[in-house]
Parts: C-alpha cells; sequence; structure tokens
C-alpha cells in the first residue's frame, strides 16, 4: 500500500498569494499532477491540516477545485489554519463519519492498516490541543482493535523538534497522548504537519514524523531564539510505502522535473565509469 501525505498547502481565495508572496496554488496543483502520475499509483493521500490560510468558505472552494483531478481518494483532518464548520460544509463525508461531535476525528477502516485522524485544532489560538474529551475517544476507538496495526495522522506535532517558533505551537498535550498510547502498542506511527519540513524522530518508542510542505518550508533554525521565518526551499511531499509484513518505509518526493533518471549501468553489465 502507498500512501501519499501532503500538509499544510495553505490555500488562498483564487488570485491571492500566501504571505504576499507564495503562489500555494500552482504547487498545489503541481503537487495533484506529480501524485497522478506515480508508479506505481497512490493507494491514498492523507492531507494533515492547514488545508487553507484563514478557513474562508471560498478558500475551500478554491482546494477542492485544485484537488479535483487527484485519482486516489484524499482524506484531511484540520489544522490551526482551518475552521470546523467551513470543513463540514467542504466535505460532507466529515459529516458521516463524525457525526454530531464537535471535533473532526475520525477511523479509516478497510485498508492493510487502520488509521484514525486526530483533530487538534484549538479554537481562536494556533497550538494543538488534545483535551480529556479527544483523549478519551482515541482511547475508545484503539482499544476496539489492539490487534490491529494502527497509524495516527494529526497536524500538530506531540514533540519538540528544536524550531523554537514552532514548538511554541506544537500539540501542548503530548504526555496526555504519549500516556494513552503506553496502553495501545499496536500504533506504529504517528504522522504530523504543522512544521512544513522532513523530521523524524522515536516518540515514547513510536515512530513519529513531520511531512514536508509542497510550498513554502519553515526555515531551518535551531537556535531557540530564532525568528519566525520561511524558505522558498524544492516542494515535496512525503510517501509511506507499507509493505506485507507490516513495515512502514517513508520518502521524501520533490515535485518538480528534474534531470535524469540515468543508469549506473551500461548495456553489458559494466559500471559507467
Amino acid at each position: 500500500m502507498l500512501i501519499a501525505q501532503l500538509t499544510d498547502p495553505h490555500i488562498k481565495p483564487r488570485g491571492q498569494l500566501a504571505y504576499q508572496r507564495v503562489d500555494t496554488a500552482s504547487y498545489l496543483a503541481a503537487t495533484v499532477a506529480h501524485l497522478n502520475a506515480m508508479v506505481p499509483q497512490v493507494d491514498l493521500v492523507l492531507c494533515t491540516g492547514d488545508l487553507t490560510d484563514l478557513g474562508l468558505p471560498e478558500e475551500y472552494d478554491h482546494f477542492l477545485e485544485l484537488v479535483a483531478p487527484l485519482r486516489a481518494p484524499l482524506h484531511v483532518i484540520p489544522g490551526n489554519h482551518d475552521e470546523r464548520l467551513a470543513m463540514r460544509r467542504a466535505f460532507p463525508e466529515l459529516d458521516a463519519r463524525c457525526g454530531d461531535s464537535a471535533f473532526l476525528h475520525f477511523v479509516l477502516e478497510g485498508q492493510p492498516v487502520r488509521m484514525i485522524g486526530l483533530d487538534t485544532l484549538t479554537d481562536g489560538a494556533a497550538h494543538g490541543t488534545l483535551c480529556p474529551e479527544r483523549l478519551e475517544w482515541l482511547d475508545r476507538r484503539l482499544s476496539e482493535a489492539p490487534d490491529r496495526q494502527t497509524l495516527i495522522f494529526m497536524h500538530h506535532p506531540p514533540f519538540m523538534t528544536g524550531i523554537g517558533h514552532m514548538d511554541a505551537i506544537n500539540c501542548q498535550d503530548g504526555d496526555a497522548l504519549a500516556a494513552v498510547l503506553r496502553h495501545h502498542p499496536q500504533v506504529s506511527r504517528i504522522l504530523c504537519g504543522h512544521v512544513h519540513r522532513s523530521i523524524t524522530l522515536q516518540w515514547h518508542g513510536i515512530t513519529a514524523s513531520i511531512a514536508p510542505a509542497p510550498a513554502h518550508s519553515v526555515a531551518l533554525d535551531l537556535m531557540p531564539d530564532g525568528p519566525s521565518a520561511f524558505m522558498m526551499e524544492p516542494p515535496t511531499c512525503q510517501l509511506h510505502h507499507i509493505h506485507a509484513d507490516g513495515s512502514v518505509v517513508s520518502h521524501v518526493s520533490f515535485i518538480g522535473a528534474f534531470d535524469g533518471p540515468y543508469p549506473f549501468y551500461a548495456a553489458d553489465g559494466t559500471l559507467i565509469a
């Protein structure tokens, strides 16, 4: 199974740029074309939050227009730049999955691995929250299938990255989440967004990662008082390849046209010197 994770597209209303300089729409369109062209084909796409920049209905309309050509099924969770009611209107399937819950979290069944999307959005703030109600919901869902390998995807990372201004607005209930997961060893991966960089670590015995963004990247500045800034690095998305034995191998996939591929070996099998 091949899962594509894209995150933080920050789509604006048509014709507008993010931060007055980033054409996020063109980057998302290029990402969709990139994913559609992949061999083998992508089985599903997870968008881990910040679909839009301000959570406006017209931004969700624009997002839907841009991802309409996507061939693989798309599943979305909110980030701190999203708005739940506008997301429900844009994605009617969220109503069926989430019911009358105040939160947009859900379980994806019927795949080689079980996947749980968590809503870490904090109303009116940039940091993430996993309140007791959300953690209780997660505990119940994990208890339903203790023998099924499970991936959790969420916007805010529950761990520190060393990028100070982003760590200040991470998921601030990481210890409480770890306490829940301690009872559920079937959770093999946690997939996050929010930081616009590719980051991987072992967190309480679980491999956790942050996917890079398809447009602007948060500047890699590990000084504790580093400024909040972004870079226009090459656009990327992340691929998670799930093998038959349940292992998950992740790759960063660069979006765009690049020179190559070139062979290492000639037709007669000799290494090209």
